[in-house]
């Protein structure tokens, strides 16, 4: 069980302010930059700039991000073996477009070390703006306002815009804008000192380091109001252009000089204002990236973009913004509070909302790439795409943005080719889609948690058939999905074999579930189920296109050469699915030498000594029944209908106080288990500690960028936690747990292209149509209702349904008895003291699986 307990409220509302509509921070403060660069970020699924002050200082960790653009380098393995990923990959610190220095009497403003009267930051969810004002004392006593704002725009997905108006509010004084275009992945600002920057040291939480330089120069000039950086990526060969056009407006004596060389391009601006004067500059910028168009090419389009904006102006894509947004709220809104609301509903009704926007960021214009496990608000876990799209991150898109939703499918089916070219190499048929990627080739160098996870197939087939059930998009199914599902289908009928013990059974072997802290096993549950789901739906898409598309059959057959006793033996393997289960103790082991293990007593764990991973050997924490994150329990709620209501709580209560809850992956997906079994003051607590795993940093590396599993998991707690929603072949029902603190909850959902409007209160649960001309079926714990245009649904609920009273103890279950006559047990590893003279930092480097000469592996999930 999560040794976080956390309140309805952590923040510090001295310094943050309590607005369900929007994140503001009132005091600047040193001591946390990295959260909050990260959390302050703006970005669009494409861009993503962390909020690093224009000024250039102080700051974390500066990073400006685009989704996709990468550097590869060779994995130097310590002993290499055939299979092993052979190149790394890591998203690169694009050139830095948001420094705009502030001098005022030659003075230059460092937030630091200035002397601030005022400051307010804020970044609205309803528009994605960033905006911050503070008023400076100089040196010499002058007052000076400066207000800026900065914002990734939804509607021009390669376009940035950023402000800064400068005010004399008390003395004359000459003031300088010096706007850049700053290559910092290669070059360091002049400020730079490797011996006291900031967010620098070993971390296996981090991205790699490179050991060379990364951006080759290729174009790079400044005139007139524009400057343009372009390079070439040393040895991904990707090609990036980044161009800045200004205006500038002031009533004061002003000139301008440029200057551009091949990492730094300089437009400053110098006036000699008055008191009373201002001067403001608008800086749009535009990104254009590709695998392999010429440099010369996208600076031309980055050019087409900026003329097109100074046309339209900021103001303008500002209300843009805010239309976009409005529509986004219209579905991806989850109202928890009412007009009574207190300080603490509304402080989880801002946090649901952050992370919601968080989402939008992540998502909404990736168009046709993944969605990072940092999205782009950070270099944390290097830019890699993992299964959180899929299971966490997909979900939300599937009902709320559904188009979002077939723009993440279609990435995945454009990764099919080198899914099926790594089944090859592991010496399987069909696909293996990659455990981590950018490129679409496998980048964990650490198979054991890495690799191993052969379910990322089964998960995507899960995300795609969620996709097709909930929109009747049979259209991507016949061109795009039955590939992929025909295709993961041929993989698990390949790696499985038959046992037959009286009755056959298909069994899985040597095999690493989602929990990482238990690798390479036979019959892990969680892969077992989906792999049968995966097997039922390649059979289910089969007759589907065969029975309504037989034109487009012919083709898919001869395309993908299917058989008829193909198409039997994915069912054959589907329905002789070998799942683990102890009858002595009344549960599904996790696999199926699982109990065979002593069980790891976290109760006795002091708090200094997690998360395990970086205070333990591997080897030591795999011969414990430990959990990194909840793994039988997720299957317990994506393959629910396959399990009792008697074994989803006999399998929760055993797996819970044996969950570390080290991965932000866990605490979501034991909230909906929790609710759904009854234990709805556990569902609470694990909400929280999810609601607030980045705004309050409960995992301490928010810095390395926001936790987008995570984030998606909020809305999947809340609607199908307690809202109880259930999606099954087709079928949409809902079973609600409304929790004591919730005085409601109202969500949008979209069906079909139907979209409802789900309103839960204690005593009735009401569906209605707001857009859409087709009826919608759905069932309220069991009980069938047609919905319709203009013909909303009530239904009376008699209570919040089953209510469990207390908590779960931290103990683990012990005495259980195995097979072999032995007796479970439980204890806890005395972790060795290192030499004195062995750092820490180093310490945890030495712990930690490498994944190159550059630095550890910082997975081995998506998330931490």
């Amino acid at each position: 069980m999560s040794r976080v307990h956390v309140h309805s409220d952590p923040l510090d509302r001295s310094r943050f302010g309590l607005d369900p509509w929007k994140l503001t921070e009132w005091a600047y403060r040193s001591h946390d930059l990295g959260v909050t660069e990260t959390l302050f970020s703006v970005a669009n699924g494409y861009l993503g700039m962390r909020a690093n002050p224009e000024e250039g200082r102080d700051a974390y960790a500066h990073g400006t991000f685009v989704n996709g653009f990468h550097e590869t380098w060779p994995i130097r393995h310590a002993e290499a073996a055939f299979g092993f990923a052979r190149t790394g990959q890591t998203i690169v610190n694009v050139p830095d477009a948001k420094l705009m220095k502030v001098y005022v009497d030659d003075e230059p403003l460092i937030l630091g070390t200035a002397d601030l009267e005022h400051y307010e930051r804020s970044l609205d969810f309803r528009d994605g703006v960033l905006r911050r004002t503070l008023i400076w004392r100089t040196p010499a006593g002058k007052r000076v306002k400066v207000e800026s704002s900065r914002m990734v725009s939804m509607t021009q997905r390669h376009l940035a815009l950023l402000s800064l108006e400068v005010t004399m509010l008390e003395g004359d004084a000459p003031i300088v804008i010096s706007s850049q275009l700053l290559n910092r992945q290669d070059g360091k600002d002049e400020y730079h000192d490797p011996s006291a920057a900031m967010g620098e040291g070993v971390d296996p939480r981090k991205a790699a380091k490179f050991e060379d330089r990364v951006l080759l120069p290729r174009v790079h000039y400044a005139r007139q109001d524009r400057m343009m950086l372009g390079y070439q990526c040393a040895n991904s060969a990707m090609t990036i252009a980044v161009g800045a056009d200004h205006v500038l407006t002031t009533q004061a004596d002003h000139e301008t000089v440029v200057r551009g060389d091949e990492d730094l391009a300089k437009m400053v601006f110098r006036a000699d204002a008055c008191a009373g004067q201002s001067i403001r500059v608008d800086k749009y910028v535009a990104y254009h990236t590709s695998r392999g168009v010429p440099v010369r090419e996208l600076s031309d389009r980055c050019n087409r973009t900026l003329d097109r904006a100074t046309r339209h102006g900021i103001e303008a894509y500002h209300a843009d913004q805010r239309a976009w947004y409005d529509a986004f709220w219209e579905t991806a809104d989850v109202l928890v509070t009412d007009e009574h609301a207190d300080a603490e509903q509304l402080a989880v009704q801002q946090a649901i909302r952050f992370n919601l926007f968080s989402l939008a960021q992540a998502s909404a214009r990736a168009d046709q790439q993944g969605v990072p496990a940092k999205g782009v608000t950070g270099s944390g876990y290097e830019g890699h795409y993992f299964w959180d799209s899929e299971i966490y991150v997909s979900p939300f898109l599937t009902y709320t943005q559904p188009q979002l939703a077939r723009n993440l499918m279609h990435f995945r089916s454009r990764m099919l080719p080198a899914a099926r070219q790594r089944a090859r190499e592991m010496a399987q048929s069909g696909a293996l889609f990659p455990w981590r990627t950018i490129s679409g080739e496998e980048a964990s160098a650490y198979y054991a948690a890495g690799t191993a996870q052969v379910h990322i197939d089964a998960d995507v087939a899960y995300a795609l058939s969620q996709y097709v059930n909930a929109t009747g998009d049979r259209g991507f199914l016949v061109r795009d999905g039955i590939d992929i599902l025909v295709e993961t289908a041929r993989m698990w009928a390949d790696l499985g074999f038959w046992r037959s013990n009286g009755t056959p059974s298909f069994h899985i072997h040597g095999v690493t579930g989602p929990d990482e802290y238990t690798t390479v096993v036979n019959n892990n549950l969680f892969t077992n189920v989906m792999a049968r789901y995966n097997l039922e739906e390649a059979v289910a898409a089969c007759e589907i296109v065969e029975k309504d598309f037989p034109e487009d059959w012919h083709q898919v057959r001869r395309r993908l050469d299917i058989s008829e006793d193909e198409i039997e033996e994915w069912r054959r393997c589907a329905a002789g699915m070998h799942v683990p289960f102890d009858a002595g103790l009344g549960i599904h082991p996790q696999d199926d030498f699982f109990l065979d293990r002593e069980v790891w007593d976290l109760s006795k764990t002091p708090d200094e000594l997690r998360p395990l991973l970086l205070h333990y050997h591997p080897l030591v924490i795999y011969r414990f029944q430990v959990l990194k994150q909840a793994d039988v329990v997720l299957a317990l709620f994506l393959q629910g209908d396959r399990f009792t209501p008697e074994e989803k709580r006999a399998d929760f209560e055993y797996y819970d106080p044996i969950t570390t809850g080290d991965s932000t992956l866990s605490a979501v997906v034991q909230s909906i288990v929790a609710a759904e079994v009854g234990y709805h003051e556990v569902a609470w607590s694990y909400f929280l500690n999810s609601l607030y795993v980045d705004l309050a940093n409960l995992h301490g590396n928010t810095v390395d960028g926001m936790h987008i599993a995570s984030t998606g998991g909020i809305w999947s707690a809340l609607v199908c936690g307690f809202a109880g929603m259930r999606d099954r072949g087709g079928r949409l029902s809902f079973d609600p747990r409304l929790p004591d603190t919730f005085p409601l909850l109202r969500s949008g959902l979209v069906w079909h292209g139907t979209r409802l409007q789900l309103h839960l209160e204690a005593d009735f649960f009401s569906v209605e149509v707001v857009e859409g001309t087709e009826p919608v079926t759905i069932s309220v714990r069991g009980t069938e209702h047609v919905v319709a245009p203009g013909a909303p649904v009530r239904v009376e609920l008699d209570g919040r349904g089953t209510r469990l009273a207390g908590t779960l103890t931290e103990k683990p279950q012990l005495g259980g008895v195995r097979a072999d006559g032995t007796r479970i047990t439980a204890g806890v590893p005395e972790p060795i003291a290192l030499d004195e003279d062995v750092d820490e930092a180093t310490a945890t480097a030495m712990s930690q699986p490498m994944n190159s000469a550059l630095g550890p592996d910082p997975t081995i999930d998506g998330e931490y």
